[in-house]
């Protein structure tokens, strides 16, 4: 199945904190998560637009992200609330929980766009060097195997296949026409996860389905402090499927991204269920498209405007519809970093288009190109004119509502300086798919409602968003 071939890192997220144990009489629907900044994957020397390129260069997503049936299980009631911490300056979040009986700590990139969660596990075959201690099952009680009747693993909707009676994955990462991807291999397995409840008391939840991987080619995700990857996509595999299936929380998240370049002064918190705020204002929406064997965020994109110029894009139907081979289609990924326009589009290229629109618009105010190619790689940058503020916008017209990016959030600065003149270009990437990555979902509420709600969004000074 083809995938996305430019990679982009996954959100991370880090799981330290706070539980809140539900009461006898009440049923739990809300999960909360603090978002911490750690600057845990990139060296402290290097420039904020090297920190991006390093950032593209070493995302991952799953390559063959299959949607599934739910899982039957069943949980005690609990209503959990964690934190989540970013890594500064590298736009990227990470989460620590433990697993086993041995509360083993692991690291894990929270990624929206696959639904498996796993971590390195010892006996290795092929690990990249970490600096948390490598997970070993052999040494945890509450650890057991998948087993091959699983309906996980058979079936037509099985999500792992049985081989020498276990139930195993081989996950791709990056584009599959390439040799030396990504990838990880393991076995599909059960393992009780704990979080705290507060600074003394933890919860446990039992029976949580996680890849045990041991063999994992080609991955390094730079100074070892990740241990793997957080599924939360569709999936039952996945985070949010999970606990929703266990009515620890409803099957709906959110997220309001500090602006990148801000201090985080205080946590800001992933959302589950009814601890997602009500949002005051004009909350738009838009409903996903549920393409059989898929389990990404789809959505209905009719047109792009670049400023008040609408590109026209809504004459041909279905420019933006998947298509046959698996490319194609428009999906919201905040594991996407800088957001990505289809160049294979039906009939035009919308990439160009977009692309020619930004530079006619620079172009015209005398705005100086600057040549050759950005580190960074994008396409289209320009140095800076001294007070100049009026960059221009973008608007995304789904199905249903118009979703505006403010032109602070349509372009990346650099930092650094070239002959005295700073710079800035248009973040946006060539693909095969349509992606709003979050890049442009910084200070806008995220709202990803799998009970019925579709996507929505609104607005908003997203540093307001902590914990009291």
């Amino acid at each position: 199945m083809a995938r996305i071939p430019v990679f982009t890192v996954a959100i991370l997220l880090f799981f330290i904190a706070s539980f809140q144990a539900s009461s006898a009489t009440s049923k739990p629907t809300g999960l909360s998560m603090k978002l911490i900044r750690r600057d845990l994957l990139f060296p402290g020397n290097l420039t904020t637009f090297q920190r991006i390129r390093r950032l593209v260069q070493l995302s991952v997503r799953a390559q063959n992200f299959n949607s599934f049936p739910s899982l039957n299980q069943s949980e005690d009631n609990v209503l959990v609330r964690l934190p989540i911490g970013r890594v500064p300056e590298s736009y990227a979040y990470v989460v620590e929980f433990k697993i086993g009986s041995q509360l083993h700590p692991v690291k894990l990139l929270m990624d929206t766009g696959s639904s498996l969660i796993w971590t390195q596990c010892e006996p290795c075959i092929q690990c990249y060097p970490q600096k948390v201690p490598i997970y070993d099952s052999r040494t945890s009680t509450s650890y057991s195997k998948l087993p091959c009747t699983h309906e996980l693993c058979q079936g037509e909707n099985n999500r792992f296949r049985c081989y020498n009676n276990e139930c195993v994955y081989n996950i791709q990462y990056g584009a599959t026409s390439r040799r030396n991807s990504p990838r990880t291999k393991g076995v599909a397995s059960f393992e009780a996860f704990q979080f705290p409840v507060d600074t003394v008391h933890t919860t446990v939840i039992n029976d949580m389905i996680f890849g045990c991987s041991n063999d994992n080619p080609n991955i390094d995700f730079a100074n070892g402090q990740v241990s793997g990857i957080l599924g939360i996509s569709r999936g039952p595999d996945g985070l949010a499927s999970q606990l929703a299936k266990r009515g620890i929380i409803e099957n709906r998240f959110s997220y309001c991204l500090v602006p990148f370049h801000d201090v985080l002064r205080q946590p800001t918190i992933l959302r589950f269920g009814d601890d997602i705020p009500l949002p005051v204002g004009n909350l738009q929406y838009t409903d996903f498209i549920l393409y059989p064997g898929r389990n990404h965020y789809y959505v209905e994109l009719l047109d792009i405007s670049v400023g008040f110029q609408k590109m026209g894009f809504e004459s041909i139907p279905g420019m933006f519809e998947l298509r046959q081979d698996g490319s194609g289609g428009s999906l919201i990924d905040s594991g996407t970093v800088v957001s990505t326009i289809d160049e294979n589009t039906v009939g035009r290229n919308a990439y160009k288009e977009v692309m020619a629109a930004f530079q006619a618009y620079y172009d015209k105010k005398k705005f100086r190109r600057k040549g050759g190619q950005v580190e960074e790689k994008f396409e289209l940058c320009y140095y800076n004119k001294a007070g100049f503020r009026d960059f221009v916008t973008m608007t995304l017209h789904f199905e249903g509502g118009d979703y505006f990016i403010d032109g602070k959030y349509m372009h990346y600065f650099a930092d650094e300086e070239e002959e005295g003149e700073g710079y800035f270009c248009v973040a946006l990437f060539k693909s095969s798919k349509t992606i709003l990555g979050a890049w442009q979902q910084q200070n806008v509420r995220i709202i990803y409602d799998m009970n019925g709600g579709g996507f929505q969004w609104i607005t908003e000074t997203c540093a307001n968003d902590h914990f009291p």
